[in-house]
């Protein structure tokens, strides 16, 4: 993980200042970035969508708990893994913080690299749908530089006509087909036919076979 911790931040909320505090030290200790919150609502001002990391969240706060926070964490677009913590933690919280997405659920006093180890799996897990999220987004931005024709050749190429079927469908030459071709597989930054259909398949262009 040491690669992305400089992209990602660790988000500490939890009401206890000494809590706060601690943590922070602890992660920042092992090179990780860490921003602290004294409750969720500071820490939903403050979130930027773009971000990578993961949360770490007491349960038991006043005013909004942990566990209702959980629950608006998509109506503020946040995608981010939860650790769950709680010094007075039982088995209906845990069951409730897991089966709403929390990753894991760490009752207190916790050993420190068992926190440790699981805030890097939970930054793990993230950097993955990061690196995704930021892959389908290149994909768009090559699909939308295409030109109007480009877009028909290739969609007409992923459900599997040939550059002369192609031609006819559009009232076009072969040539003129493989020269849009061959313009659109460069914009799009493929260099096969699979890697052209699986483009396509994310860009909900086509649904894999037909049937």
């Amino acid at each position: 993980m040491t690669s992305n911790n400089d992209a990602q931040t660790v988000f500490v909320i939890d009401d206890d200042a000494d809590v706060r505090d601690s943590l922070k030290w602890l992660l920042e200790s092992v090179g990780l970035n860490v921003r602290t919150y004294e409750d969720a609502l500071a820490f939903f001002d403050d979130f930027d969508t773009g971000q990578s990391g993961c949360i770490v969240m007491d349960v038991r706060m006043p005013g909004l708990s942990g566990i209702n926070a959980q629950k608006k964490l998509p109506e503020y677009n946040v995608e981010l893994p939860v650790i769950m913590i709680s010094a007075h933690g039982n088995v209906d919280m845990a069951v409730t913080a897991l089966t709403q997405g929390a990753m894991t659920f760490i009752e207190k006093p916790f050993d420190d690299q068992v926190l440790i180890d699981h805030v890097h799996n939970a930054l793990e897990k993230d950097w993955a749908r990061f690196a995704r999220r930021s892959s389908q987004a290149r994909v768009r931005e090559h699909y939308e530089s295409l030109t109007r024709r480009e877009r028909q050749v290739l969609e007409l190429i992923v459900k599997g006509l040939s550059n002369q079927e192609a031609a006819d469908e559009l009232g076009i030459n072969r040539k003129t087909v493989e020269g849009h071709r061959a313009n659109m597989m460069a914009k799009m930054k493929v260099d096969s036919f699979a890697e052209l259909v699986q483009v396509a398949i994310g860009l909900g262009l086509v649904r894999g076979i037909d049937q």
